[in-house]
């Protein structure tokens, strides 16, 4: 299988994530218009699958490396398999409620507080897991990154306060996203065999736990979007006849965005083998900058804030470039 072999590698993998990560939700803003956020997902989560089953059976099979796909899958335990399943549930759990906020308050919302919170646990959870890293350069970068949360929330607020129609429930939502997903890129790390180059027994793969990271997004989709189709945080509810009667155009706009997430999560996780779950995890976190610059100047969605709220964002990017700074130097 094809592994990254030096930490410059690794960084520029992490960057890769960090802008397919920022950049997958703007095919749900392109299919906003015309298709709901629930029937997008559904294809959403088909790009996830796909795209790693074609990393598996490419990357994941080729050259001297590790261990391929196949042989990889005969010969896992349970226990690892459970392990990335259940990352892909708690990741999905989390990721539904980012898109409802992204829905609700925009890119440059939901990503500065649900992936920023995101960052901040999952950096913190994954240090203690594997210790990899200078952990003063490592936590002032993500001290840094909670002053960025705090002061795009406050931008959000003055928002709020000035256009009529918005809503604290984007904001709640971006928060209990971002409490989910800080923990499920452990389960992943856990799943797998920490030296690409030295298979252990019962242990997975980068590109095999990204499959099965896949299938428990895949399964629990069937509940939790379901019941998100029949309960939503805003509009009428949609069924399943509501997703056949979709055309060409709409499908393939969720699968692109699922495609494009699955390649930041198949690059992070193979540059972790390099650089450690923290400092990957972390700097593919960064994703929300990019988020955050598509939402503010693309997308424009301060273009109704009050006087004082461009301060606050230019400030929000400034200290999240910072604190990715430092993260990148505590490798």
């Amino acid at each position: 299988m094809f592994i990254v072999e030096t930490y410059t590698t690794a960084i520029i993998f992490c960057f890769v994530t960090m802008l397919c990560w920022g950049s997958w939700a703007n095919t749900q803003k392109l299919a906003a218009g015309h298709w709901r956020f629930e029937l997008f997902y559904w294809d959403y989560v088909l790009g996830i699958l796909l795209l790693s089953l074609l990393f598996a059976f490419t990357f994941g099979s080729t050259g001297d490396g590790g261990r391929s796909f196949i042989p990889d899958v005969q010969q896992a335990d349970g226990a690892s398999i459970g392990s990335a399943i259940w990352g892909g549930i708690l990741f999905n759990a989390a990721n539904i409620l980012l898109g409802a906020a992204i829905s609700i308050a925009g890119m440059s919302v939901a990503f500065p507080v649900g992936i920023g919170l995101a960052l901040v646990i999952g950096v913190i959870v994954n240090y203690l897991d594997q210790p990899v890293g200078n952990a003063t350069l490592l936590f002032g970068g993500v001290a840094l990154v909670v002053a960025a949360i705090l002061l795009n929330a406050s931008a959000y607020r003055k928002l709020a306060s000035n256009t009529e129609g918005v809503s604290t429930k984007g904001l709640v939502l971006a928060v209990v996203a971002g409490l989910l997903m800080g923990f499920f890129y452990k389960y992943v790390a856990q799943a797998m065999f920490p030296d690409f180059d030295q298979p252990l027994p019962g242990k997975l793969s980068p590109y095999t736990a990204v499959v099965f990271f896949a299938v428990g997004i895949l399964l629990s989709n069937f509940l939790f979007n379901t019941l998100l189709m029949y309960r939503p945080f805003v509009g009428e509810p949609v069924s399943y006849a509501d997703y056949f009667h979709g055309n060409a155009r709409s499908h393939l706009t969720g699968i692109a965005g699922g495609v494009v997430w699955c390649i930041g999560m198949s690059f992070n996780i193979i540059a972790s083998g390099e650089a450690g779950p923290a400092i990957s995890y972390g700097l593919g976190q960064g994703a929300t900058v990019v988020a955050a610059l598509w939402g503010i100047y693309i997308w424009k969605e301060f273009r109704n804030a009050p006087k004082g709220t461009s301060t606050l964002l230019n400030l929000t990017l400034i200290c999240y470039l910072i604190g990715l700074g430092l993260i990148i130097a505590a490798g």
